[in-house]
C-alpha cells in the first residue's frame, strides 16, 4: 500500500525494506485470560521504499503479514479457540503445578487433536515466530526460541517455510541431510533456535545457539554462507555441538559472539518444568544464585571458560569483540556490552503480575531496580595455566535506562564506538509494567565511556561511569558529549530503532536511525484505539540524534512490538528461489463431516 511522506528520504534507502517482527494473537476473544509482551503469533510490518519507474523517486509502501506457522494456521478462523494455543509467560511465571499442568495438557491436546480430520493444518513445531528478523545466506528469517527460523520472502512478506540450517520448506535442494535438532528423540528441542542469531558481517556465518531442557541444556551451530567469504571460516555447518558447563534449563534468549569467541549467559533465571514439582513456576529468578558467562573459541565449545559474578538478568546483548594486549603475554580478552537489569521484575511486569519479594541477599550484593548498559572484560586464562578465570571490569556505562540495543551491522563484532538502544524517560521499576512507553532514543559512545572507566574505573558491579540523569543529559549541549538522547514529542512514543548507514560514510555514526512511532493522543477516553488510528515510520539522523529527515505515514497502526532489521536492495535481489509460498487451506468436502470431525470440534470447544 502506497504512503504519504515529508521531508527527504535518503537515496541509501531506495529498493529497501524495513522490517519489524512482535506478537499478535490471532485467538483474542478470552480477554480475561494471562497476557504477556512475549506472546502472540509472529506479523511481520514492512516499510518498501521502491525506486519508481524512472528510478528518480522513491515510493514508499507499507506491508503487513501473519507469519504462517503452524500454530497460526491451525487456529486462524478456528471459532473453538478463545485463547492462544501456546501457555502464555505470565502463566509460566505464575501459576501452581495444577494450572501449569493444566495448560501443558491443553496445549498437548490440541496439538494431537491438529492431526484430525477437519483441522487446517498439523501442529509440527510450536514456535510462533515472534521475536526478531535476520539475513544470512539469501534467506530472510523471522525467529523465536520455541523452533527453528521461518524463512520469509522479501518485500512482499510471504512465508516459505520452516528453515533447518541446510534449507527451507518449499526450496528445491538435493541436501537431504538433517540440519538444527539432528535426528533422534531429542530433535524436536534441539532445533530450538536462540531469537536471537547472529550473521558474522565478514564471514557471513549464522551463529546460534539452542537451549533444551535435558542436559548439556545448551547446543550450538554455525551455518556457513553456501560460498563462504573468507577461508578461514567453515566450509560445511555444524550442527548441535554440546555446551559444556551449563548449571541447568535457563531461560535464554541471547549471547554475545565476537569475530573468533562466543559468550554463553548462565543466569539464574531458570525456564525448567521440574520447577513445578518444586513448587517454584516454570519460570523462576533467583537472587541467591551467581551468574555465570561462559567464554570459548568460536569453534570450540569444549573450550569453555567460565566466569562467575553477581546474579542479575540479561535479555539483549550489544556487541561484542576480542583484544590481545602484547604487554600481558598475548593475552586474548573477549568484551561484552549488554542491558543488564538488576532483578527479574522485567518478566513479572511485562504480564501485569506482580513479582515475587526476592530472597534475602548479602548487603554487599544488594542492588538498586535498573537496567543499564554494562562493560565486561573477561580475560582468558592460559593453556596450562592454574588461575580460575576472572571477570577484570564490569560496571555500567551511563546511568539512564537502557533497552533494545542495536549498533551499526558493519561494525557489529568488533570494536564499535556508538550503541543504539531506548530509554522510559524515568528511572526503571517494576511499576512500569505493561505501560512501560519508549520516549527516548539513546546513543551512546561505548568507546569513549568504557577509556574512561579504564582510566578512572568505577566501582565494580554496582559502579557507573557516567552517572547523570536523562533530565542531566538533556541539559546539555556539548556535541561531543558521549551520551545523547532524541526526545519523542509529547504523547509519541517509538519503538526499537535500527540503524542505516550512509554510502561512503565519513564517520560510523554517519547514516540514519529507523522507528515505528505512535501518537497516543489518538486513543480515546478508555485508552482504545480506534479503527482510523496510524503509526508512522520516522528516519532519523543519528549523527546529531535531532532532525527527523522524513516521516513515512503508514495506513493503519503499528502495534508496539519487538525487533526489526534493515534489508538493503542487494538482500531483497540476491534471496534465493523458491517453488510455493505457505498459504492457509481452504477445508474439503471429506473434512467437513465423520465422526472423528465431530469429536474433534467437541474437545477443541470444550478447552477452548
Amino acid at each position: 500500500m502506497r504512503c504519504t511522506y515529508a521531508g527527504q528520504i535518503p537515496e541509501e534507502l531506495a529498493g529497501g525494506q524495513y522490517v519489524r517482527n512482535g506478537g499478535n494473537p490471532i485467538n483474542n476473544d478470552d480477554l480475561g485470560r494471562d497476557a504477556h509482551w512475549f506472546d502472540g503469533d509472529g506479523m511481520l510490518t514492512g516499510v518498501f521504499f521502491r525506486r519508481s519507474e524512472k528510478g528518480e523517486i522513491i515510493e514508499p509502501e507499507f506491508v503487513n503479514q501473519y507469519i504462517l506457522t503452524d500454530v497460526y494456521l491451525n487456529a486462524k478462523n478456528n471459532n473453538n479457540l478463545k485463547r492462544p494455543l501456546l501457555p502464555s509467560i505470565a502463566t509460566l511465571v505464575s501459576a501452581s503445578l495444577v494450572g501449569i499442568i493444566g495448560v501443558v495438557l491443553r496445549t498437548l491436546t490440541l496439538v494431537f487433536l491438529s492431526r484430525l480430520p477437519g483441522s487446517k493444518k498439523v501442529i509440527k513445531k510450536i514456535s510462533v515466530a515472534n521475536t526478531a528478523v535476520v539475513y544470512h545466506d539469501g534467506r530472510a528469517l523471522a525467529t523465536c526460541e520455541s523452533g527453528p527460523p521461518m524463512r520469509f520472502q522479501l518485500p512482499g512478506l510471504e512465508t516459505v517455510g520452516w528453515y533447518n540450517g541446510r534449507r527451507a520448506e518449499n526450496e528445491y535442494s538435493l541436501d537431504s541431510k538433517a540440519g538444527f535438532g539432528g535426528e533422534g528423540l531429542m530433535r524436536f528441542m534441539k532445533e530450538w533456535t536462540t531469537g536471537h542469531p547472529r550473521v558474522d558481517p565478514v564471514t557471513k556465518e549464522l551463529i546460534s545457539f539452542h537451549a533444551v531442557f535435558a542436559r548439556p541444556f545448551v547446543y550450538y551451530s554455525i551455518v556457513p554462507p553456501t560460498r563462504p567469504s573468507r577461508k578461514e571460516s567453515s566450509p560445511n555447518p555444524v550442527f548441535d555441538m554440546p555446551v559444556p558447563g551449563v548449571s541447568s534449563p535457563k531461560m535464554m534468549h541471547d549471547f554475545g559472539v565476537s569475530a573468533r569467541h562466543t559468550v554463553i549467559m548462565d543466569l539464574p533465571l531458570s525456564l525448567n518444568p521440574m520447577n513445578s514439582i518444586r513448587g517454584k513456576p516454570v519460570v523462576s529468578y533467583d537472587s541467591t544464585e551467581r551468574s555465570r558467562y561462559g567464554v570459548f573459541p568460536r569453534y570450540e565449545p569444549k573450550k569453555i571458560q567460565w566466569f562467575t559474578t553477581n546474579p542479575c538478568v540479561i535479555f539483549h546483548t550489544a556487541n561484542c569483540w576480542e583484544t590481545t594486549s602484547a604487554e600481558l603475554g598475548s593475552a586474548t580478552c573477549v568484551h561484552l556490552l549488554a542491558c543488564r537489569l538488576t532483578s527479574a521484575s522485567m518478566v513479572y511486569s511485562a504480564g501485569a503480575l506482580t513479582p515475587p519479594i526476592p530472597k534475602t541477599v548479602p548487603p554487599e550484593d544488594v542492588e538498586e531496580e535498573q537496567c543499564r548498559l554494562y562493560y565486561y572484560c573477561f580475560p582468558l586464562v592460559g593453556k596450562g595455566s592454574d588461575e580460575s578465570p576472572t571477570i577484570r571490569n564490569q560496571w555500567a556505562l551511563s546511568a539512564i535506562p537502557f533497552e533494545f540495543p542495536s549498533t551499526s551491522p558493519s561494525y557489529a563484532m568488533r570494536k564499535a564506538r556508538y550503541i543504539y538502544g531506548c530509554s522510559t524517560g524515568t528511572c526503571y521499576s517494576a511499576a512500569l509494567g505493561k505501560a512501560a512507553k519508549i520516549s527516548y532514543l539513546a546513543k551512546i559512545d561505548a568507546a569513549t565511556l568504557v577509556a574512561q572507566g579504564i582510566a578512572h574505573p568505577p566501582q565494580q558491579i554496582k559502579g557507573c561511569v557516567d552517572t547523570r540523569s536523562i533530565e542531566e543529559v538533556m541539559l546539555s549541549d556539548d556535541d561531543n558529549d558521549p551520551v545523547k538522547l532524541f526526545n519523542m514529542p509529547k504523547d509519541w512514543f517509538a519503538q526499537e530503532a535500527r540503524f542505516v548507514e550512509r554510502a561512503n560514510a565519513e564517520s560510523e555514526d554517519d547514516g540514519w536511525l529507523l522507528t515505528y512511532v505512535f501518537d497516543e493522543s489518538q486513543l480515546d477516553d478508555n485508552g482504545e484505539c480506534g479503527e482510523d488510528a496510524v503509526s508512522e515510520l520516522w528516519i532519523i539522523d543519528a549523527r546529531n540524534m535531532r532532525d527527523i529527515v522524513a516521516r513515512v505515514k503508514l495506513p493503519q497502526r503499528v502495534p508496539y512490538g519487538l525487533h526489526g532489521a534493515w534489508f538493503s536492495e542487494d538482500d531483497i535481489v540476491g534471496q534465493r528461489p523458491f517453488d510455493a509460498i505457505r498459504r492457509e487451506t481452504v477445508k474439503t468436502k471429506d473434512e467437513t463431516s465423520g465422526f472423528l470431525l465431530i469429536v474433534r470440534n467437541m474437545i477443541e470447544r470444550w478447552i477452548g
